[in-house]
């Protein structure tokens, strides 16, 4: 199965080539574009740095872009926070997608989102600065009303990016069950799909 693993405001750093290699062991293809053209940050300050000059617009012409050639083959679109968003916004917006994996962010739902029982499955800390309890509510309630089907995983405790092993936030038992539920998400997309 095609997955498009879009990356973190921190940029492509080891942390999703990690986790792009543990998804192809599991038997997945996987691409990794690099939304940021090389730049990368050790801060979430200086990564929405980067992404504020990058701007919006052109993040989501990238991300478009890396996708666009691989589309047509059903991709499933997964990201780490602002790239969870990317991909939320990709998937929302592409009638061949097979599936979407949030990692640490959500985004806005456009009222005109329509999706056919899309799989989604969200993890995100709990609470966490970037995903408020009453944002998160209502985004569950706008993608179910889009016609997603949603589970969401919360994990008490750990930092916004507690997958990220070189960042601070870092949790390893709450990113290997994280790993662990991902990996069993997307083993059913793709045995029930084809």
């Amino acid at each position: 199965m095609e997955i498009m693993l879009f990356h973190s405001a921190l940029g492509l750093r080891p942390a999703v080539h990690e986790a792009a290699d543990r998804l192809r062991a599991a038997g997945h293809s996987v691409r990794v574009p690099d939304l940021y053209d090389g730049q990368t940050a050790t801060t979430m300050d200086e990564g929405l740095a980067i992404k504020e000059k990058t701007g919006a617009d052109e993040l989501l012409r990238r991300a478009v872009s890396a996708a666009a050639p691989h589309s047509d083959a059903g991709l499933v679109y997964a990201g780490f926070s602002l790239g969870g968003a990317i991909a939320q916004n990709l998937a929302l917006g592409d009638e061949r997608a097979r599936g979407l994996l949030l990692l640490h962010g959500t985004s806005d739902i456009a009222d005109s989102a329509a999706v056919d029982d899309l799989p989604v499955q969200l993890h995100v800390a709990d609470p966490d600065v970037f995903e408020p309890h009453d944002w998160l509510t209502a985004w569950y309630l706008r993608m179910r009303a889009a016609g997603a089907d949603v589970e969401v995983f919360r994990y008490p405790g750990v930092g916004h990016l507690y997958t990220d092993r070189e960042f601070p936030d870092y949790d390893e038992a709450a990113a290997e069950e994280t790993w662990r539920l991902a990996t069993a998400f997307l083993d059913d997309i793709a045995g029930g799909q084809g």
